[in-house]
Parts: C-alpha cells; structure tokens; sequence
C-alpha cells in the first residue's frame, strides 16, 4: 500500500516536472518565432529604405542643374560674345564720316588738278576758296597736293570704318584706325592755322573736311576709351 501510494507522487511529479519541459518547448518555439519575426524585421528596412526615394529625385535633379549651370559657365567663359565691338551706331556714324570726307577729298582734288572754280565757295572776303586752294600752302613741301592726302587718308579710313573692320578681331586694325585718326587730325589743326595765320582765308570744303576728320577722331577715341581697341578687350571685361 505504501509503495502503491508512492508510485503516483512519483507519476505527478513526473507530471509536474514534465510540464515545464512542455513550457521550455513553448518559448523555445516563442524563441524562434521572435529569432523569425527578428528576421522578418531586419529584412523590412529595405522596404522602408525605399521609401524616401521620391525625396532624392528632387536631390538628382539640384545635381543635374547644378551640374549644367557649371557647364553653362564654362561655355559662356569660352565662347565669344554675340554682340562684338562697339554700338552699332558707332560703327555706322564712323563710316558715313569717313564717306563724307572721302567724297569731298575726290572734289577737291578734281578741282585742283582741273582748275576748275571751286562750286559754292565765296572768292572773297574770309571765305574765299580760290585763295586757299591756289596758295603755296596747298602743296605739302611744293610736291604734294593737300586735296591728295586728304584723298589717300579717306581711302584708308573708309574701308577700316566697315561693319567687317569693327568686328575683326586683330588689334592691328583697330590701332592703325585709331592712329590715323590721330595722325588726321593734328594735321587738320596746322591747316586750319595755315588758312587763318598765313593765307588769311577760309575755303568751306577744306572746313567741311576739317570737321568730319575730327568728329571720326571722337567717335574712335571715345570707342577705344569705352570698349577697347578690339572685340577682345570687350569680352575680357564682361567675364
């Protein structure tokens, strides 16, 4: 009897030893389901990682300006102004200057060699064509006519005053137009007080000359002063 009591102690202590073995399964099973559902965590981030990509497309797109407006710049750095010299009126007004001269220097020397009346001159007074144009002082050194250096100066200026001439880009021109203007009107200074001083008279398209070589010496003057003797120098002050 005793040991037929005993056997079911031992049978419930089995019993209640083996329930915890039970209970270990369990959270052995409960271990591996947070082991899977750690797994099934770890591999959602890339699903959430994916999320903010609409946020760097915006980003790509600031990069891809960025990186135009960089290749903008250089090519604007390299590349030649569109708009090349000075204004266009400058160019226009320098060659119907030098036309106006050119077309009076052919006058006068027709009328000097022809010895013609010189047309719509007064001969007498102050104003008085003839004097000056059958003086001494019309001939540089006894040799040469003033009417043809005038003519060989306005042939030169003409084809230098062309649209093609201002916008070319070698520095020659630009100084050989400028030193010439120059070199005119200091010459039209000893003139004028050759007429004034020593002739003592005025010829009107002698004057007519004398004004339209020193306007063209303002207008290069004021040109090389403000844009440059050349295209280039405009484009090295606008970078």
């Amino acid at each position: 009897m005793a040991s037929g009591r005993n056997r079911p102690a031992k049978t419930g202590g089995t019993a209640t030893k083996s329930r915890p073995a039970g209970g270990g399964k369990a959270t052995g099973n409960g271990g591996k389901a947070a082991a899977n559902g750690g797994k099934e965590l770890a591999k959602r981030p890339a699903a959430t990682v994916s999320r903010p990509a609409p946020k760097s497309v915006p980003q790509n797109r600031r990069a891809r300006d960025r990186a135009r407006a960089k290749e903008l710049a250089l090519q604007q750095a390299g590349a030649e102004p569109t708009t090349v010299g000075p204004p266009r009126w400058v160019q226009l007004s320098s060659l119907a200057l030098a036309i106006i001269g050119l077309g009076i220097s052919i006058y006068m020397t027709i009328e000097h060699f022809t010895g013609n009346g010189t047309l719509a001159c007064s001969d007498r007074g102050l104003v008085n064509c003839a004097l000056v144009t059958t003086s001494p002082e019309s001939m540089v050194f006894g040799v040469f006519p003033v009417a043809v250096l005038g003519l060989a100066f306005y042939l030169f200026m003409v084809p230098v005053t062309t649209p093609w001439a201002w916008r070319s880009r070698r520095r020659e021109i630009a100084l050989a137009r400028l030193a010439s203007s120059v070199v005119g009107v200091g010459f039209i200074l000893y003139l004028i007080y050759v007429e004034l001083i020593q002739v003592g008279a005025i010829c009107l398209w002698c004057t007519g000359v004398h004004v339209a070589t020193f306007l063209l010496f303002v207008l290069l003057a004021l040109s090389a002063a403000v844009w440059g003797l050349h295209p280039a120098d405009e484009a090295k002050r606008a970078r």
